[in-house]
């Protein structure tokens, strides 16, 4: 499509870190001075969304993970098997250069790293997210996410209710 201005990809040396602005600099540090060591360690995978001239316009990383069964709110665990921790996928990071903030790319990044997870051929019940704020936890709530009932920041979304686009 020749009309969207983001192309979905991951992250390589052709694109421009250090020109990334949040507005968060613990965000932005990591963009410019860690991610490349995670994904070399294979710690982090990291996803950008990057106009045509390879500006990264947000980003977010994606790891494996785990939740305690017990964490989990008693209507969602019981219908888990009785390990003690259930397979997740962490989404890290999240964050948009404040050059293209409320153009809904926040959400679309999300969702693109919900597509990857669900699509993925290792097996894991949800994505968990660790909001750094009330606002961060906001925008997870409104987008379906659970708060875990002791650590209302860390929340996760079951991939089985994702819907698969066709």
């Amino acid at each position: 499509m020749s009309d969207v201005p983001f192309r979905l990809t991951s992250l390589n040396t052709v694109h421009d870190r250090a020109a990334f602005n949040s507005g968060s600099e613990p965000l932005d540090r990591y963009l410019r001075e860690l991610v490349t060591q995670d994904v070399r360690r294979r710690v982090a995978a990291c996803f950008v969304a990057v106009t045509e001239k390879h500006r990264i316009a947000g980003y977010y990383t994606l790891a494996s993970a785990s939740l305690l069964l017990a964490d989990l709110p008693a209507d969602k665990g019981r219908k888990l098997p009785r390990y003690p921790t259930v397979p997740a996928v962490r989404m890290g990071r999240l964050a948009v250069d404040q050059a293209f903030k409320r153009q809904g790319l926040g959400g679309a990044l999300l969702a693109d790293a919900l597509d990857r997870a669900v699509r993925s051929e290792i097996a894991a019940y949800a994505l968990v997210v660790d909001a750094k704020d009330e606002t961060s936890s906001a925008f997870y709530l409104h987008h379906g996410f659970i708060a875990l009932p002791d650590a209302p920041l860390t929340l996760f979304l079951p991939l089985a209710t994702v819907p698969i686009p066709r």
